[in-house]
């Protein structure tokens, strides 16, 4: 059993729902995203009754989720994950970012209730075949799948992205009090040109506007990881110390 650091404990003393919370630390473990690197992560008692406001309570801490665990980095010689949020009343699209969003207006997105279909796999399967192929998602499955993205939570948003009524990208995300949680996007690899990562964040930034949202988490940055540079490119950025959240310009 694993236990929160002092400084997340000292933090949480005013907010008597965190302070009863039970956490699960796991042994340390080769790093996904660092080479040589032994990685932890602190996870909520998965018995645990959460809702959307406790989940919210929890990604300013740095929490985020996974299928349907709530969970943390918690690595005993290495800091270098670091969650990132977008704020979207100062975001500011760059040049690239402007052409991304225009170069999309021909696509139409829909909110679903389930992407527990065989369309939906193909174009997961597909998207970690040829884009995620070193890392520890791969090779893909369906129960991987399922437990991953499918999972029955109350705040979960799944928007299907099409093309001529062809589906060809999602974002799975998580409406919260306090913004709205990137959980994971896959789309085709095929229209590499269309950047639609990137245009599925400038998406969400523009629903957290609809819906009066302040933030889009966008979960852990490492500065080293290629992978994760992307997220880097939207300015200003907030970045979390482990007792606030600091504003990067």
């Amino acid at each position: 059993m694993g236990e929160l650091d002092d400084s997340i404990i000292a933090s949480e003393k005013n907010t008597s729902a965190l302070e009863s919370l039970q956490f699960f630390q796991t042994q340390a473990h080769p790093c996904s995203y660092i080479e040589q690197q032994q990685a932890s992560t602190l996870f909520l008692n998965p018995k645990q009754k959460i809702d959307t406001t406790l989940y919210s309570q929890l990604s300013e801490y740095g929490f985020r989720r996974s299928g349907t665990h709530i969970y943390k980095p918690m690595c005993t010689h290495c800091d270098a994950c670091i969650p990132v949020r977008i704020p979207v009343s100062l975001f500011e699209p760059s040049k690239q970012q402007k052409r991304t969003w225009k170069r999309n207006q021909d696509l139409s997105i829909a909110i679903v209730k389930t992407i527990d279909t065989e369309e939906h796999y193909i174009l997961y399967e597909e998207y970690i075949t040829q884009r995620h192929s070193d890392g520890d998602m791969y090779p893909p499955s369906k129960e991987q799948f399922r437990n991953f993205l499918t999972s029955d939570w109350e705040s979960v948003r799944y928007y299907e992205v099409r093309h001529n009524g062809k589906l060809v990208g999602v974002s799975v995300s998580d409406i919260m009090d306090n913004g709205i949680a990137a959980v994971y996007s896959y789309y085709s690899p095929s229209l590499a040109k269309r950047s639609l990562g990137n245009f599925l964040i400038l998406f969400l930034i523009e629903q957290a506007k609809l819906h009066n949202l302040p933030a889009v988490y966008l979960g852990y940055w490492i500065k080293s990881c290629q992978k994760m540079s992307y997220k880097s490119a939207y300015r200003p950025l907030e970045i979390q110390n482990g007792s606030q959240w600091l504003l990067v310009l």
